[in-house]
């Protein structure tokens, strides 16, 4: 491709690299130029104007990005449809909420090939809603390179998935101390966070925040997913609630995470249903640790020992600008 300025007279077909006024109107860059524009030009006293001439071996910016849009979404079952293009872009846009799985290595290659083809996404594991985008291809000039686009084209299938939930329902189990029943707060923010994913929680289960008792109501839990929230911090894997999970037949899978807040949270399966025991913040709608495992796993995403340690980098959610409803104490005197 090349770019810069040529006589009216050379730009016929062209593309017109900047916005210009013409008498009749303003002409948009990327504007293919015919001859009623030119002549439209020249009224206006233009003499010349900067273009960009696409070789034969370039493909024009909208028709590249659809290119790779359709590359990106050609593997079956991915929750993706592409948007129409414009301007060299065109953005893939989940067709079901779920979790965003993404092929890191393959996304570094595709921008890699070339300057001209980007590729954006959301982060990794970022939980997206039906009809969320997920993710931008910019074409940056006005044309690229065939060679180069059938490069990206080779690679792309599969780099970007919406992993729906795997489950349709879910059981809470809270404990109490005492005589009092616990805050319907921790119930509320667990609903809106299983909202989100399609998954619907069976009716109430409040035990006392004991090991048998809360064994017991592990065993009986209708849900597919069950989820403990007790009254008392887990402070141990032998503490309470990760104890009645062994008691109940199942396994501790991981305790803690190096995420704040959310620390601390530990999870296991009983058989084959997940059981997470939720950290405190979890009362909480803001985004904490809680919101990374338990949308992973509900969609169906194993959670390894080094996935977890991978969430340290970017794991301090507390106080910063991206985390909704940021937390600050108050100023000392």
């Amino acid at each position: 491709m090349k770019f810069g300025p040529l006589p009216l007279a050379d730009a016929l077909g062209h593309v017109l690299a900047h916005s210009m006024q013409a008498q009749s109107g303003r002409i948009a860059k990327g504007t293919v130029l015919t001859a009623p524009h030119l002549a439209d030009l020249a009224g206006a006293g233009h003499s010349t104007v900067t273009v960009a001439q696409l070789a034969s071996t370039d493909v024009p910016e909208d028709a590249a990005a659809q290119r790779l849009a359709a590359a990106l979404c050609a593997a079956p079952d991915l929750g993706l449809r592409a948007s129409g293009a414009g301007a060299g872009r065109v953005n893939l846009i989940a067709t079901r909420a779920g979790v965003v799985v993404i092929d890191t290595d393959v996304v570094h290659q595709i921008n890699a090939i070339d300057p001209m083809i980007t590729l954006a996404t959301v982060p990794a594991f970022f939980r997206a809603d039906t009809d969320q985008m997920i993710a931008t291809i910019k074409i940056i000039a006005y044309g690229v390179d065939e060679t180069a686009l059938t490069r990206a084209e080779a690679i792309a299938a599969g780099a970007l998935r919406i992993n729906a939930a795997q489950y349709a329902s879910a059981t809470l189990i809270e404990t109490q101390l005492g005589a009092d029943l616990p805050t319907p707060k921790g119930r509320e923010a667990l609903v809106a966070r299983l909202d989100r994913l399609g998954v619907t929680l069976t009716p109430r289960v409040v035990v006392v925040h004991a090991e048998t008792d809360l064994s017991t109501a592990i065993q009986a839990a209708t849900g597919e997913v069950v989820f403990i929230l007790t009254a008392s911090a887990t402070s141990d894997v032998h503490d309470t609630a990760p104890a009645a999970l062994v008691r109940a037949g199942g396994h501790v899978t991981q305790f803690g995470l190096p995420v704040d807040p959310g620390n601390l949270l530990f999870f296991g399966a009983l058989g084959n249903k997940p059981v997470i025991g939720l950290p405190g913040c979890a009362r909480s709608v803001a985004l904490n640790g809680a919101d990374w495992v338990l949308e992973r796993l509900i969609c169906g995403l194993a959670l390894t020992r080094k996935d977890i340690a991978h969430m340290g980098v970017g794991g301090l959610l507390k106080e910063i600008p991206t985390r909704p409803r940021p937390r600050r104490a108050k100023p000392e005197d």
